[in-house]
C-alpha cells in the first residue's frame, strides 16, 4: 500500500533517533488544504486506533487512518536533497495534479 525508499527509510530513522522517539511509527496523512486541495503530513506517533492500517517499510512502522488510506494507495515516499532544499517527497499514483513545491496534489 505505502512504502519509504531505503534513503527515506535511513532518514526517518534518523530523525527519530535524534529526537529520542525509539519505538514510534511514522504516521502518513493527507488533510485538506495546499494550492492543489490537499497536503501531505507526517509525524511520529506510538499509538493507533481500530480504523488504522499498520504497514512496516524498511523497520518503519507507518500508520494510515481510514480517510487518507484512499488516497495514498500504491504511494512511494523518498528523501531528496537538492539545490533547493531537502525533505520527503511523494510520488503518488493517485495524484491527478501536484503543485511546484511537491507537498500539496488534487485527486
Amino acid at each position: 500500500m505505502l512504502q519509504l525508499t531505503p534513503i527515506a527509510a535511513e532518514k526517518v530513522k534518523e530523525i527519530r533517533d535524534s529526537e529520542g522517539l525509539d519505538g514510534q511509527g511514522l504516521r502518513v496523512r493527507v488533510i485538506g488544504g495546499g494550492c492543489s486541495g490537499f497536503s501531505y503530513d507526517l509525524f511520529f506517533e506510538d499509538e493507533t486506533t481500530d480504523l488504522d492500517q499498520v504497514f512496516e517499510s524498511h523497520g518503519i512502522p507507518i500508520y494510515v487512518d481510514m480517510m487518507s488510506s484512499q488516497y495514498l494507495e500504491g504511494t512511494e515516499i523518498d528523501y531528496v536533497e537538492g539545490l533547493h532544499g531537502a525533505g520527503f517527497k511523494f510520488q503518488n499514483p493517485q495524484a491527478k495534479a501536484t503543485c511546484g513545491c511537491g507537498s500539496s496534489f488534487s485527486a
